[in-house]
């Protein structure tokens, strides 16, 4: 199983925005730090402020914060909002072609192992995994330390 980028994308923005939360977040500065980009990140942001799991201001003096305690955000919220499916295998999509997806068990298997998964996720929260601010300040330094290709 492998979760998008877009999934990855917006677990790492709302830690970022976590590790903060007595001021807003830029893009920018979430750009920086994990060299995403931009575009994706304004993105993400949108669909996260839109679900109200972060809270955005526009302009100047803009970026985002939280929308609610990071112990109120489980982590299989997220993923539901960021995975555009759960179709593991091809028998999962309407459209499935398979000869033999009418007598198949694996879907059965998988929906369970599926189950089982977003389970744990809905178990823990973004304060399971939020980190202290000068955590990132230890990734911006060994982004810039790294030798140039």
């Amino acid at each position: 199983m492998r979760l998008t980028m877009m999934s990855d994308y917006a677990l790492r923005v709302l830690l970022f925005a976590a590790a903060h939360p007595e001021r807003l977040v830029t893009i920018d500065e979430t750009q920086e730090i994990y060299g995403m980009s931009r575009g994706h990140l304004m993105k993400i942001v949108g669909v996260l402020a839109g679900a109200g799991i972060l809270r955005s201001q526009r302009g100047r003096a803009g970026g985002f914060t939280l929308g609610k305690p990071p112990e109120e955000i489980p982590l299989g919220d997220v993923l539901r909002l960021t995975e555009p499916d759960f179709e593991m295998v091809e028998c999962f999509s309407p459209t499935a072609a398979c000869a033999i997806t009418p007598y198949c068990r694996l879907p059965g298997i998988i929906t369970e192992a599926l189950g089982a998964f977003m389970a744990v996720m809905d178990r823990h929260t973004l304060s399971d995994l939020t980190l202290r601010p000068r955590d990132f300040g230890v990734i911006a330094a060994a982004r810039n330390e790294r030798p140039s290709p």
